[in-house]
C-alpha cells in the first residue's frame, strides 16, 4: 500500500526521525490557515506547497489546468493561497503518471528548510528496502540526492552505495557510521546522520514497510539532518497488524477496476496487453501470462479467482476483465484441486448466459478433478467457447485469435 508524503512523514516522526514539518490542506483557504499555524510553530517565513499524489517527479511535473509545478515555494504567507489554488483540483502530470495526470485533492504546506547559515545545505538519497536476491534488507544511499536515482545509477553508478543488513543482528553501528562517512559528513552532521539512519531503519521494521525512500535527506545549514520527502510503501500482508496505517489508504489514488476487484475478493492487477487471464493460484497465473507471451500475445491482466471459482465468482471475474477495452480474448486456465473442474465449467457457462454480451473469444483449459466432465459440459453448451486440455493447445488457441 502506497502512502502520501504527509502520511509517510507522520510515520517517520512517530519513530523519532527528524522531518521537514508540514500540515496538509484540501482547500486554498485551509492551506493559508495551516501556513499561519506552521509559521507560529516553526518560525518559517517561506512555505513549500507540495501536491499530494502517488507519483514521483512532482517538482518537475506540471498541472494541466494552470501550468503550475507540483512543488512550489511560496515566498511569504500572502503567497500561499494563490500557490495552493494553482495546484489543488488540477491534474498533475509527471514522468510517473499518464498523459492525463492525477487529480490533486490535497497539498502539504511545509516549512522552508533551505535557510542560510554557517554551511551550505546538502542533499542526499537514502532508502531502505528488501533485496529479494539475498532475502535481506538493504540501505541504499547516495551523496547525489534530490535527483532521480535512476539517472544517478545510469550516469554515475559509483556514487550509489548499499549496506546489507543481517536479519539476525539488525543494523550495526559500524554500518551507520560507514553510511555517514561515505556521504562525506563530519562533526555534528556526521552524528546526526548516524542517528537518522538508525531511526529510519526502526521505522521501516516497525511498520512492516516494503520500502522507505527519502529523497532528499537534507543536511541543513546548521548541520541538522532531516527528511524533506518520504515515499513509503507498506506490506499489504502485514496491514492487519497496523489498523492505523491501513486507515491511511487513499482509494482515489488506485485503479478503479483493481479497487472493485479487491472489494469482491479477486486478486487483480491491470496490465497493458490484449489477452485477459482468469486463473486460480498465483503461480499458475504467472505461468499463464508466460504462455500468452510465448504465443505472441500480451497479458492484459493478472487475475487469481482463488479456490472458490463458482458461477458467481467466474461471472464477476469476466465482468472485471471485460472492463478493459483492449482485451481481444480471454484465457481461462483452472487447475481443479480444491475446486472441481465441472463446477468451474458450469460457472463459465452460467456467466456467459447471464452476461449475454461477451463478444471476445474465450479459451478454457480445465485440468484436475472432473476435467473430462468439464470439457464435455463446455463442448455441449453451444457457446462460442474453445475448450482445450493441454497447455500447448491453450497457447495455440491464443495465437490463433491474436495473430
Amino acid at each position: 500500500m502506497n502512502l502520501h508524503e504527509y502520511q509517510g512523514k507522520s510515520i517517520l516522526k512517530s519513530f523519532g526521525v527528524a522531518i521537514q514539518e508540514g500540515l496538509v490542506a484540501e482547500t486554498a483557504e485551509a492551506a493559508y490557515s495551516v501556513a499561519e499555524k506552521l509559521a507560529v510553530d516553526t518560525g518559517t517565513e517561506w512555505f513549500v506547497v507540495k501536491a499530494q499524489i502517488h507519483a514521483g517527479g512532482r517538482g518537475k511535473g506540471a498541472v494541466i489546468e494552470t501550468g503550475s509545478h507540483g512543488v512550489v515555494l511560496a515566498k511569504g504567507l500572502d503567497k500561499v493561497k494563490g500557490v495552493a489554488s494553482g495546484i489543488l483540483g488540477g491534474h498533475l502530470v509527471t514522468a510517473q503518471t499518464s498523459s492525463e495526470g492525477k487529480m490533486v485533492n490535497k497539498v502539504l504546506v511545509a516549512q522552508d528548510v533551505y535557510y542560510p547559515g554557517e554551511t551550505e545545505p546538502e542533499e542526499y538519497y537514502v532508502s531502505v528496502l528488501l533485496d529479494r536476491s539475498s532475502g535481506k534488507n538493504i540501505i541504499m544511499y547516495s551523496p547525489e540526492g534530490g535527483m532521480d536515482i535512476e539517472a544517478v545509477a545510469e550516469k554515475t553508478p559509483e556514487l550509489i552505495y548499499t549496506e546489507t543488513i543481517d536479519p539476525g543482528a539488525g543494523l550495526q553501528g559500524f554500518q551507520a557510521r560507514r553510511i555517514a562517512f561515505n556521504l562525506g559528513l563530519s562533526g555534528q552532521a556526521y552524528k546526526q546522520m548516524i542517528k537518522f539512519i538508525f531511526k529510519l531503519y526502526d521505522a521501516y521494521i516497525g511498520c512492516d514497510a516494503s520500502m522507505f525512500e527519502i529523497n532528499p535527506v537534507l543536511k541543513t545549514s546548521d548541520n541538522k539532518v532531516i527528511a524533506v520527502d518520504a515515499k513509503v510503501s507498506l506490506d499489504d500482508n502485514a496491514l492487519f497488524r497496523h489498523p492505523v496505517y491501513e486507515a491511511m489508504r487513499d482509494k482515489t489514488e488506485e485503479d478503479p477496476t483493481e479497487l472493485e476487484a479487491d472489494e469482491i475478493g479477486l486478486s487483480y492487477v491491470k496490465l497493458d496487453g490484449n489477452v485477459g487471464c482468469m486463473v486460480n493460484g498465483a503461480g499458475l497465473a504467472m505461468a499463464t501470462m508466460d504462455i500468452i507471451k510465448l504465443s505472441g500475445g500480451e497479458p492484459a491482466n493478472f487475475l487469481d479467482v482463488g479456490g472458490t471459482a463458482d458461477a458467481s465468482r467466474v461471472e464477476q471475474a469476466f465482468r472485471i476483465i471485460l472492463k478493459d477495452p483492449s482485451v481481444k480474448a480471454i484465457l481461462v486456465n483452472i487447475f481443479g484441486g480444491i475446486v472441481r473442474c465441472d463446477r468451474v465449467a458450469q460457472g463459465v457457462v452460467d456467466a456467459y448466459l447471464n452476461m449475454g454480451n461477451i463478444d471476445v473469444p474465450i479459451i478454457v483449459r480445465l485440468q484436475g478433478t472432473n476435467a473430462t466432465e468439464a470439457k464435455k459440459l463446455i463442448d455441449e453448451s453451444g457457446l462460442k467457447v474453445t475448450s482445450v486440455i493441454l497447455l500447448q493447445e491453450a497457447a495455440d488457441a491464443v495465437a490463433a485469435v491474436v495473430a
